[in-house]
C-alpha cells in the first residue's frame, strides 16, 4: 500500500511539474529536482539523473503538444537558431556530466542550489528579460554568442539534470528577435537531443545502473507528466505566462531554500 501511494504521489508531481513543460516550454525539472531531494530523499546525484529521464519525456511530448499553437513552417525556418544553440549546448552537456560526477555530493549540493537561485533570478526578472528587443549584433557575431551560450546551456543542462529552457527561451528573443511562444518549440528542439546526450554521458559513467530500482517510480512520474504537459499546452492561451513565471521564480527560490536547508551536511 505504502508503494501505491508512493507510485500515485509521483504520478500527481509528474502531472503537476508537466505543466509547466506544455505552459512555458520547459522540461519544469527546476521544480521537480526539489521534490525529488527534498520529499523523496534521494540523493543529489541520482535525483539529477532521474530528472533527466523525466525531463526528457516531458520535453518531448511538451514539443508534440505545442506544435499545433505555431506554424510548423516558422520552427522550419528557424532550423539555424536551433543548430546553432544546439552545437554548444551537445559540448556543454558532455563536459557538465564529466565535472558533475567527479566532484562529491556536497559540494554538487552547493553548486545546484546556486543554479537554483539563479534560475529563479531569470524567472523574476522574466518581463524584463523577454520584453528586451533583439540586440543589433552583425548576422555572423548572432551566431557565434548563440554557440557560446549553448556550451553554457549544455553545462548547466546537465549538471542540474534540466532542460535549460529558462535559459535557452532568453537566448533565442534577445539574440534573434522570435516571439515568445515560438522560442518556446524552438528551445524544446534544442532541450531534447541535449538531455539525450547527458544522459548518454551518465550511462558510460555508469551512473545510470545505480537508479534501476527506482525504475516504477520513474515510470509513474514520467506517465504523469504527459497528460500534465498536454494540459499546459491547453492552457497556454488562457493563463497570462509572464505572472505565471514570477509565480514561480518565487516558488524555485524557496525550493533552493529548502534543498540547502534539507540536505545533510
Amino acid at each position: 500500500m505504502a508503494q501505491q501511494m508512493r507510485n500515485v504521489r509521483a504520478f500527481l508531481w509528474g502531472a503537476l511539474i508537466g505543466v509547466l513543460g506544455g505552459l512555458i516550454g520547459l522540461g519544469g525539472a527546476e521544480f521537480r529536482l526539489p521534490v525529488l531531494v527534498g520529499v523523496y530523499k534521494f540523493r543529489t546525484l541520482q535525483a539529477i539523473v532521474i530528472n533527466l529521464i523525466v525531463s526528457l519525456v516531458t520535453v518531448i511530448f511538451s514539443f508534440i503538444f505545442r506544435v499545433r499553437l505555431v506554424n510548423p513552417d516558422s520552427i522550419t525556418s528557424h532550423a539555424p537558431v536551433v543548430l546553432d544553440i544546439l552545437a554548444g549546448s551537445l559540448l556543454g552537456s558532455y563536459l557538465g556530466v564529466r565535472f558533475t560526477t567527479r566532484i562529491n555530493e556536497r559540494t554538487l549540493t552547493k553548486i545546484v542550489t546556486v543554479f537554483l537561485v539563479i534560475l529563479s533570478t531569470v524567472l523574476i526578472g522574466h518581463d524584463f528579460i523577454f520584453q528586451a528587443r533583439s540586440f543589433a549584433f552583425p548576422f555572423l557575431l548572432k551566431f557565434i554568442l548563440g554557440a557560446l551560450a549553448g556550451v553554457l546551456i549544455g553545462v548547466f543542462s546537465s549538471m542540474l539534470g534540466v532542460a535549460g529552457g529558462e535559459l535557452i527561451i532568453p537566448t533565442i528573443i534577445i539574440l534573434f528577435a522570435v516571439d515568445i511562444k515560438l522560442a518556446g518549440s524552438l528551445s524544446l528542439a534544442v532541450s531534447i537531443p541535449t538531455i539525450i546526450m547527458g544522459l548518454a554521458k551518465y550511462a558510460r559513467q555508469k551512473q545510470l545502473s545505480g537508479i534501476r530500482q527506482h525504475a516504477g517510480f520513474i515510470l509513474w512520474m514520467s506517465a504523469g507528466s504527459i497528460p500534465g504537459a498536454l494540459s499546459g499546452s491547453y492552457l497556454l492561451g488562457y493563463v497570462r505566462v509572464s505572472f505565471l513565471q514570477l509565480l514561480l521564480g518565487l516558488i524555485l527560490l524557496i525550493s533552493a531554500i529548502k534543498l540547502w536547508r534539507e540536505h545533510p551536511r
